[in-house]
């Protein structure tokens, strides 16, 4: 199997490009990825563009990949469109590592794109009403915040105004978290405050606004245990990886130190499991295979982005992958583990909270946080030596757990 690494990536700031189309943004992040690899478009062979809701906002289906990339230049190679919820970005780079490895090309381009921002909130919001079976709506919801049962929110902790009804499901998953582990609303929200406080450091980050627990605490109400400041906004924005095999690498003669090695990248679906079975969580799965894939375990984690669509997100993924123990997962981050400078530090981008989270675009956003962390280039938010980096991103809703998740296991190169 062919050694894969990443040679290349771009990003434009995630937050409101009401001036700016799905194509431009494009643009803008493959030609960052480019410049950032040093090789001309000519050498990408194949190219799998990533978009969840494009269709919904635009009615542009079908071709949405070719329809951003032939403008670009990129004439004549397979490009393959790629949705898979939330994980889309990720499930784009999964495909093209996979390419790669089974020896089809020796250059690929993973990209994701969306523009998700509208003046019409109630069409922004329905955006993410079919991340979960269409057919069954309510007993989607009923059975999912079921799992809250057991805490009751307190008068006055539930907005008035509209909201996705993923945000309920967040909130019943951190409420379970409060019933089984003991985990509390004030952990959630020292989360909330790091993340908001590493993204100040980040100019591509949506919120740059540095936070104290107690003002997250103190945010509006979204549904409890949840505040405004523990949710990710609505975002439009790019990101896009340049990957080569080994011997492009050469060939190109990358420095070893700016290329980063795909030491594991794993998808997975959903498992038919019980709501309180947290041992066979999706994510928990993926990361076994990853870290099997990879030949790493979780206490040779340096660097880690997590999909934090809300503070939640966070504790529940920092236990799955292994950094603590499960049930565990808040007081680990109240410990300051979890902070730049501590032990395993957690979205040193600011997470999805803070950076913005474009669904099409935000796998490889997480990705483009770990290449710049692996290289030493985060500037005022690098992590220390850091050498093993991990992405974990999820999407979709089915059964009691995300409907896809995705793992990577990234390496630094060495000078």
């Amino acid at each position: 199997m062919e050694d894969v690494y990443i040679i290349g990536v771009g990003m434009t700031p995630f937050g409101r490009h009401l001036d700016k189309s799905l194509k431009q943004l494009v643009a803008w992040a493959l030609n960052d990825a480019l410049r950032d690899a040093g090789i001309d478009k000519s050498e990408i062979r194949a190219a799998f563009f990533g978009n969840a809701v494009q269709g919904f906002m635009e009615g542009q289906t079908c071709i949405r990949g070719q329809v951003a990339l032939l403008p670009e230049g990129l004439h004549g190679i397979p490009i393959f469109n790629v949705e898979n919820a939330c994980a889309t970005a990720s499930s784009a780079f999964n495909l093209a590592v996979n390419h790669l490895r089974a020896g089809a090309g020796e250059v690929a381009l993973a990209i994701g794109a969306e523009k998700m921002y509208d003046e019409d909130k109630a069409k922004m919001f329905s955006i993410f009403d079919s991340g979960w079976d269409v057919h069954t709506p309510k007993e989607n919801a009923d059975r999912l915040i079921a799992l809250g049962q057991g805490i009751d929110p307190p008068p006055g902790t539930v907005s008035d105004r509209p909201y996705s009804v993923f945000m309920d499901v967040y909130a019943a998953l951190g409420r379970q978290l409060m019933r089984l582990h003991e985990i509390t609303q004030e952990q959630m929200a020292f989360v909330a405050a790091k993340n908001h406080t590493h993204a100040v450091h980040n100019e591509r980050a949506q919120y740059r606004q540095s936070m104290t627990a107690d003002e997250v605490l103190a945010g509006r109400a979204i549904s409890y245990p949840l505040t405004l400041p523990m949710c990710a906004p609505i975002s439009d924005g790019a990101a896009a990886a340049i990957v080569c095999t080994g011997a492009a690498l050469k060939r190109f003669g990358v420095k070893a130190s700016r290329a980063i090695k795909v030491r594991a990248s794993v998808i997975r679906s959903a498992t038919a499991r019980g709501g309180d079975d947290l041992e066979r969580h999706i994510t928990r799965l993926t990361a076994k295979s990853a870290y099997e894939q990879a030949g790493v375990a979780p206490q040779d984690v340096d660097v880690v982005e997590v999909h934090d669509a809300t503070a939640i997100g966070e504790l529940i993924q920092s236990a799955n992958l292994g950094l603590c123990e499960l049930g565990a997962a808040g007081k680990f981050a109240q410990s300051g583990a979890t902070t730049l400078g501590g032990r395993v530090p957690i979205n040193p981008s600011g997470g999805l909270e803070s950076k913005g989270h474009p669904i099409g675009a935000t796998g490889i956003g997480q990705i483009f946080e770990l290449v710049a962390q692996l290289r030493g280039e985060a500037g005022s938010r690098q992590v220390n030596n850091a050498r093993i980096a991990v992405q974990e991103n999820g999407g979709g809703l089915w059964g009691f757990e995300e409907a896809v998740a995705h793992i990577a296991v990234l390496e630094r190169g060495v000078a």
